[in-house]
């Protein structure tokens, strides 16, 4: 009888990997319904929430804007942060 030794670490599987693909595109069209069904309930009175990604940062920002004058009453992130990041990118090239 023959007795070889056992590799470990051949033994354990591998984890099995994601097979289904990320589809970006159909989750962008859930939050986009997502958002129009909030503003649809009028939750925010005259309000309503807006989502952007900023030009310069690329990052997604999130306001609430005055559905009347378009006037932005509040952003996530702030305009100054959005600012700072693209400034620290800058001098880091």
């Amino acid at each position: 009888m023959d007795i070889t030794p056992v590799d470990r670490a051949a033994a354990v599987p591998a984890p099995a990997a994601n097979t289904a693909p990320v589809d970006k595109a159909a989750e962008n069209r859930e939050v986009v319904q997502a958002v129009k069904a909030l503003n649809g309930t009028e939750m925010f009175g005259d309000n309503e929430l807006d989502f952007q990604r900023d030009p310069q940062t690329r990052r997604m920002v999130v306001r609430v804007v005055n559905r009347k004058t378009q006037e932005v009453i509040s952003q996530v992130p702030p305009e100054y942060v959005l600012r700072l990041a693209e400034s620290m990118k800058q001098t880091k090239a």
